[in-house]
């Protein structure tokens, strides 16, 4: 069962490009229209100085390029067959473009028990940095693990 100790532990970063073609086939697979992501000129008259990705695409972008999906269960001794997906958020400090080289480095921010031990939640939070080492977004996850139960 995954503890207080996990709190702060860091993973092996992640590196990815924002390449138009794989943007456009998300933006295909959820039917977005908005051409602010597909025009170049509705995203200039827009404010952007390119082509701006929607929030969700970081979370894509992660786990496309990550070199082993697994490492973080791994490392905390989790069987993936008792995970369930929680919840994700995003926070924007500056726009992620296409072109773009995305720096991902995610780490435990929290770990909490409920329902007496039947279940832990784990958030997960990932600060993104672009080429330049702008901090760009940070992403946030909760995992749930269901433990368990000594009957």
């Amino acid at each position: 069962m995954v503890d207080q100790s996990a709190v702060g532990r860091s993973f092996t970063p992640v590196t990815a490009r924002v390449e138009p073609g794989r943007l456009r086939y998300f933006l295909n697979t959820l039917g977005e229209q908005n051409p602010v992501y597909r025009n170049s000129d509705a995203a200039r008259a827009a404010g952007f100085t390119g082509m701006p990705v929607p929030p969700t695409y970081l979370f894509c972008l992660e786990m496309m390029d990550v070199d082993d999906p697994f490492e973080m269960f791994t490392a905390l001794g989790i069987d993936l067959a008792r995970v369930l997906h929680g919840e994700q958020s995003f926070a924007y400090h500056a726009p992620v473009l296409v072109g773009d080289t995305l720096t991902f480095r995610p780490r435990v921010a929290s770990v909490t028990d409920k329902k007496g031990g039947a279940m832990t939640l784990i958030g997960i939070r990932c600060e993104v940095t672009n080429q330049d080492g702008v901090h760009v977004a940070d992403t946030a996850r909760t995992i749930v693990v269901r433990n368990e139960v000594a009957s």
